[in-house]
C-alpha cells in the first residue's frame, strides 16, 4: 500500500527534528512498515510495571532505566509541577492510567517526552488489564502522532478512491478469485460486490480469446511482471448482450504485514472510445475504397471490364464475395414493373470465400429473380438495402433449390444489394456478401454501396451506350466493306481487315475491287481520318462514288479529282485514296495517290519494288492537280495496297515501314491467304493501334486472240 503518490521522493532515515512529511506523503514498503508502535503497562501505583521493546525505540528508554519509575517520566508535562525525571517527586496519577481505569478504554493524543528531553505528539490507546491475583494494570498503546496522521491519511484517501473513483478496482488473491472491489467495478460488471466475492474472474469476465486474458493474470502473479494498458474484449453475465472493451493494468501484490499476495488491478472501459475510433478508422477506409474505385472503375467503354472492376474495388476489402448482373428488359421502354419476374445478366463476380462460394457467385449466366424478391424491393426502393441470409430471403429470392442449398454453404450470412441507376434507368444491380467472419453491413456501409454503385452505374452506362454505338457503326462497316472479292481469270486476291484498338472499333479504311469492261480491274484503297460512325460513313461514301466513277470509265488520275470534290461537299477534311487500273491485255498497272502509302509489287523474278514516289495531296483539300503513273506488271506479279496502320507504328516511321512490307512480299510465293496472314501476324503488334487494310492481288495476262 506505499507508493501511493506516483514519482514521489523517498524520504530518508529521520531524526526527531526532521521536517515531516506532508498529508499524502510515500516512501517504499507498505503504510505500517513505518509506524513504530509501543507497548507498555502502568501499574496500580502508577508506575511503569512493562516495558516492550517498541516502547524502547519511541521513548529512548532502556527497561532497566524505566521499569519500576513514575509513569510521568514519559510525558512533557508531568501532572502538579514535578520536574520531569525526577524519579522521586510523587505525583498524581498520570492521565492516562486514570483514564483507562475510569473509562475501561480511553484513545487520545499526549505530549511526550524522549529521553534526550525532545517533547512530541503522541497517540494513545490504554485499557484495564486484571491478572489472576486481581492486581489491575493499564496497558498502553503508543505512536507518534505524525506517523498515525500520515496512515489515517492516506488510508482515508483510499478509502476515497474505493468509494468514489469512477475506475474499476480490484484485488484478487493467488487463485484469481475476488476479495475486493469498487462500486465501479460492480456497476459496469452489473453484478453486485457481494456477487463478485469469492468467484473466479472467469465466472464474470467473458472473453473469447482463448483463455489469454487469464493467462496474463498467470503471469502477474506468478513472474511480478505488470501489465499496463492491455486491451481486452469481454461480455459479463450482467451484460450478457453488451460487447465491452476494457484498458486494464494489474501488479502484484506484496503480500507484506501479513496481507494476502495476490493481483491488484484497475479497469476502464473504453468501449465508446475504441467505437469511436474504429469508426473513424472505418471512415477512413470508406473514404479510401471510394478514392480507389473512382481512380479505378471505368478505365475502358467496355461494358465487362467496367463490372470486373467494380467488383475488384469491393472484394475483398469491403466484402467476401460480390457480383454485378445486368438488367435483360422484356420490353424497349426499359421500365420496372414490380409485379413481374425480372431477368438479369451476371457479367462479373468475385469472392475470397473457399467453394462452394466460387461456384455460387460464377455457375450462373442469367438469373430471374420472382415478384416480391428482395431485388425487386431494393429496386422499389431506389436505393442500398441489406439483407440477412435466412430462410425467408431464400423463399423469396432464390427460386432454384441448388442454388439456395450453396448459398446456404457458401458462408455468406448477409448481404447488401444496391441499384445501379443511371439517367434515370436502372441499368442492373451489385451485391455485396460478407461471412459470420466479419461484421453485418452498416448504416454506414450501406450509403458506402449507395455511392460505389451510383459511380459504377454512370460508367456502365457509358460503356452500354457506347457498345450501342459501336454495333451500329460496326454494323454500318460491315455493310460498306465487301464481303467477298470476286476472283476473276486474270486477278486473283486476298484481303484482310484489322481493326485498331482505338475507344471504338471501327474507322475509316476502306477497300474495293470493281470489275470493268474488257477484263480490266480497279483496286481501290483507302482511309478517311478519325473512327466511329462518322468516318464509316464517310467512308461510305467515297467507296460508292468511286465504284461509280471506275464504270464510268474514269481515267486514275480523273477520278480521284470527282473523288476531291466530293469530299470538299460531303465536308470531308481528310482522306487518302490509291486507285490502280489494271488491263490484263497489256500487263499494265496505271495508278493515281491521292496522299495514301505506295503499292509494292514483287515480280516472278524475286525483286520487289515501291510502285510511284508522288503521294500526292489527300482528298478534301483542293486546289491540287493529280497525276497518274503507269507501270508494266508481269505475268504472276504481286501487287500490296495497304494502310498506314500496316506501315506506321510507334517507334517506327512509314519508310521503314514500307521497307518491312517489301521484305515480307519477297516471300510471299506461297498462297496469297498464307501470305496475308503472315506478313499481318509479323508486322502487327497484338493489339494494333490504327485500323489496317491489307489488299494482296496476283495478276495474269490475258492470252493473245488465237493463242
Amino acid at each position: 500500500m506505499g507508493n501511493l503518490r506516483k514519482g514521489a521522493p523517498v524520504a530518508p532515515d529521520r531524526s526527531g527534528d526532521d521536517k515531516a512529511p506532508g498529508p499524502l506523503w510515500s516512501e517504499p514498503g507498505t503504510l505500517l512498515e513505518h509506524v513504530r508502535v509501543a507497548v507498555f503497562g502502568i501499574g496500580g501505583d502508577d508506575r511503569v510495571c512493562f516495558w516492550g521493546p517498541g516502547a524502547q525505540d519511541l521513548f529512548g528508554h532502556d527497561s532497566a532505566a524505566v521499569l519500576d519509575r513514575p509513569a510521568g517520566v514519559l510525558f512533557a508535562d508531568p501532572p502538579g509541577g514535578a520536574a520531569p525525571g525526577d524519579a522521586g517527586a510523587a505525583a498524581p496519577p498520570v492521565p492516562l492510567a486514570e483514564r483507562g481505569r475510569r473509562l475501561g478504554y480511553w484513545r487520545g493524543r499526549l505530549r511526550a517526552r524522549h529521553r534526550d528531553g525532545t517533547p512530541f505528539d503522541c497517540g494513545f490507546r490504554a485499557f484495564p488489564v486484571t491478572g489472576a491475583d486481581g492486581s489491575s494494570v493499564v496497558m498502553a498503546l503508543a505512536s507518534r502522532s505524525d506517523e498515525l496522521d500520515r496512515v489515517k491519511t492516506n488510508l482515508a484517501f483510499l478509502d476515497s478512491l474505493f468509494e468514489t473513483c469512477p475506475i474499476g478496482l480490484v484485488m484478487l488473491d493467488e487463485e484469481l478469485r475476488y476479495v475486493h472491489l469498487n462500486q465501479a467495478l460492480a456497476d459496469m460488471d452489473g453484478l453486485s460486490i457481494e456477487a463478485h466475492l469469492g468467484r473466479r474472474t472467469g465466472d464474470i469476465m467473458v472473453t473469447s480469446d482463448g483463455g489469454e486474458y487469464e493467462r496474463v493474470l498467470r503471469r502477474v502473479t506468478e513472474e511480478g511482471r505488470p501489465v499496463v494498458g492491455a486491451l481486452v474484449g469481454v461480455r459479463t453475465p450482467g451484460h450478457p448482450d453488451r460487447d465491452q472493451v476494457r484498458s486494464v493494468s494489474f501488479f502484484p501484490l506484496s503480500g507484506a504485514v501479513g496481507s494476502r499476495p495476490g493481483v491488484g488491478g484497475l479497469l476502464v472501459d473504453v468501449t465508446d472510445r475504441e467505437e469511436a475510433l474504429m469508426e473513424a478508422s472505418a471512415h477512413r477506409r470508406r473514404l479510401a475504397l471510394l478514392y480507389r474505385a473512382a481512380a479505378s472503375i471505368g478505365s475502358t467503354l467496355d461494358v465487362g471490364t467496367t463490372a470486373r472492376e467494380l467488383v475488384g474495388a469491393a472484394v475483398p476489402e469491403f466484402c467476401d464475395a460480390s457480383v454485378v448482373e445486368t438488367v435483360e428488359w422484356m420490353d424497349e421502354p426499359e421500365v420496372f414493373d414490380p409485379g413481374r419476374p425480372l431477368n438479369t445478366r451476371r457479367i462479373a463476380s468475385g469472392t475470397t470465400l473457399p467453394p462452394p462460394a466460387t461456384e455460387l457467385v460464377s455457375g450462373l449466366e442469367k438469373v430471374t429473380y420472382p415478384p416480391g424478391s428482395a431485388i425487386h424491393r431494393m429496386i422499389t426502393a431506389g436505393r442500398a438495402i441489406s439483407v440477412p441470409v435466412n430462410d425467408e430471403f431464400m423463399t423469396r429470392t432464390v427460386i432454384h433449390r441448388q442454388r439456395a442449398q450453396l448459398l446456404r454453404e457458401s458462408g455468406l450470412t448477409c448481404l447488401l444489394i444496391a441499384p445501379l441507376i443511371a439517367r434515370g434507368t436502372v441499368q442492373g444491380l451489385i451485391m455485396f456478401g460478407r461471412s459470420a467472419a466479419r461484421l453485418p453491413f452498416t448504416e454506414q456501409d450501406l450509403d458506402l454501396a449507395g455511392e460505389l454503385a451510383s459511380r459504377a452505374a454512370l460508367c456502365l452506362d457509358n460503356a452500354r451506350l457506347y457498345s450501342r454505338v459501336q454495333d451500329i457503326a460496326v454494323t454500318l462497316q460491315r455493310a460498306l466493306l465487301p464481303s467477298a472479292l470476286a476472283s476473276g481469270p486474270y486477278v486473283e486476291f486476298a484481303h484482310r481487315y484489322v481493326p485498331g484498338s482505338h475507344a471504338t472499333e471501327v474507322g475509316g479504311d476502306w477497300y474495293d475491287v470493281i470489275e470493268l469492261s474488257g477484263g480490266r480491274v480497279a483496286l481501290v484503297v483507302g482511309d478517311v481520318m478519325g473512327h466511329g460512325v462518322p468516318a464509316a460513313a464517310a467512308m461510305g461514301r467515297l467507296r460508292i462514288t468511286a465504284k461509280a466513277l471506275a464504270r464510268h470509265n474514269q481515267e486514275p488520275a480523273a477520278l480521284l479529282t470527282e473523288l476531291d470534290l466530293c469530299a470538299q461537299e460531303a465536308g470531308i477534311e481528310l482522306a487518302t485514296c490509291l486507285y490502280l487500273l489494271y488491263d490484263p491485255a497489256t500487263g499494265r498497272a496505271r495508278i493515281a495517290n491521292a496522299g495514301h502509302p505506295p503499292p509494292v509489287v514483287r515480280r516472278p523474278d524475286g525483286s520487289v519494288d515501291v510502285i510511284g514516289d508522288v503521294l500526292g495531296v489527300p482528298l478534301g483539300v483542293g486546289g491540287h492537280r493529280f497525276g497518274t503513273t503507269g507501270v508494266d506488271l508481269p505475268d504472276g506479279a504481286v501487287l500490296a495496297l495497304y494502310t498506314d496502320g500496316l506501315v506506321e507504328a510507334r517507334g517506327r516511321d512509314i519508310e521503314d515501314g514500307v521497307r518491312a512490307v517489301c521484305g515480307e512480299l519477297r516471300r510471299a510465293g506461297e498462297e496469297l491467304e498464307v501470305a496475308a496472314d503472315r506478313i499481318l501476324g509479323r508486322l502487327l503488334p497484338g493489339t494494333p493501334h490504327d485500323d489496317t487494310v491489307l489488299v494482296l492481288a496476283r495478276v495474269r495476262r490475258r492470252p493473245p486472240h488465237g493463242a
